[in-house]
């Protein structure tokens, strides 16, 4: 099966797809940054950096296997966080309909739509449900709905919404979550090597041997990983998280060192937070604005140990200053939980399922 990745970002979606045995040919995103990531990580897919809005279906060459379309336009607009700019007044708000003239003009065999949760509420629920009306006037039967990556052996609890389409056939089905044991953050982290606030050092070698099956899986048979960078807090920000035990918020803090804060009560649960070890992490985001603490150094996470979190291979580096680096992973999709999503895509294509196997391009 051929893959394309529209809004492809850092490439959580196609680190997932090339998981589960699909070959991604061809990567679309505006984002410089995030495509130096992927580039350097997606040998022999072709990128190309473009606003979506000005790719002409047209210009995808024909191919004779299986195609899948899969992508997740900005979410930024339609996160719970984003109060300010999150209805339907948000211009970014509508790449979704990019997305649905792509797949009118390329017409593949199957459609992966990603997004936030937030999509269901954002406007009443209108962007998700004019996304899946749309695949369906394209002819797609389509299935729909959120999995939290943390029940697919994610060690993170971070919950996305999917839209399948299959053109033909039967209804497709949504992957059913693993029933084993949740990873935790001390399976997914603890063999990383113990770091200062602000390091910059990115390659350096394992401080233990693998400390679960999940750590093994994304360790490979490397020696030392990158990306060991860590945010350089200021010694009140370091102060303040002594003070937070695992699990804690900035409620933990003394309000001597919050006195900087206006009101206290506007702070959400994420600021400040610790993660504790025996559970999975809450969800990764914006690293400036959530500020999450590692289980035991007073200090924020590097970004590997959020690759980690997200279940991003060791092998796979990302590029780019702190900044960039840290954006690409907290706006990635988990790979292993895309991972589920494209084997049971793979799974319903098989001939039980009732798909023709028509070849289109």
């Amino acid at each position: 099966m051929i893959g394309i990745d529209l809004f492809a970002g850092a490439g959580g979606l196609s680190v997932g797809a090339v998981m589960a045995g699909i070959r991604v040919e061809l990567a679309i995103d505006i984002d410089r940054h995030a495509l130096a990531t992927f580039r350097s990580n997606h040998i022999g897919t072709k990128i190309i950096e473009t606003d979506i809005r000005k790719y002409k279906p047209e210009e995808l060459p024909k191919r004779k296997e299986p195609l899948i379309l899969f992508g997740g336009p900005p979410c930024q607009g339609f996160s719970v966080s984003n109060q300010r700019t999150r209805s339907s007044k948000n211009d970014t708000n509508w790449l979704f309909v990019e997305f649905i003239r792509i797949a009118k003009g390329i017409q593949p065999d199957w459609i992966l739509f990603e997004n936030v949760t937030g999509i269901l509420e954002t406007a009443g629920g209108q962007f998700a449900e004019q996304a899946r009306d749309g695949m369906e006037k394209l002819g797609y039967t389509t299935n729909a709905g959120v999995l939290n990556a943390s029940k697919f052996g994610v060690a993170q609890k971070r919950s996305r919404f999917f839209i399948v389409g299959r053109k033909g056939g039967p209804m497709p089905e949504l992957p059913q979550p693993i029933t084993s044991p949740e990873v935790t953050v001390s399976d997914a982290i603890l063999d990383l090597p113990n770091l200062e606030n602000g390091a910059q050092t990115s390659c350096l070698p394992y401080k233990m041997d693998p400390a679960s099956p999940y750590a093994t899986l994304l360790r490979g048979n490397l020696t030392e990983s990158a990306n060991h960078l860590v945010t350089r807090n200021a010694p009140l920000i370091l102060e303040r998280y002594k003070h937070i035990p695992p699990g804690g918020n900035w409620e933990d803090i003394p309000p001597e060192l919050m006195a900087n804060y206006k009101d206290r009560g506007r702070c959400h649960t994420g600021i400040y937070h610790r993660l504790h070890p025996n559970q999975p992490s809450v969800v990764i985001g914006n690293f400036r604005k959530n500020m999450l603490i590692h289980p035991f150094q007073d200090r924020g996470l590097s970004v590997r140990e959020a690759a980690r979190l997200q279940s991003f291979p060791d092998w796979y580096e990302f590029k780019g200053s702190i900044g960039f680096q840290q954006q690409q992973v907290g706006n990635a999709v988990p790979p292993l939980l895309a991972k589920a999503v494209f084997e049971q895509i793979i799974m319903n294509s098989s001939p039980q399922y009732g798909d023709s196997r028509k070849c289109r391009y």
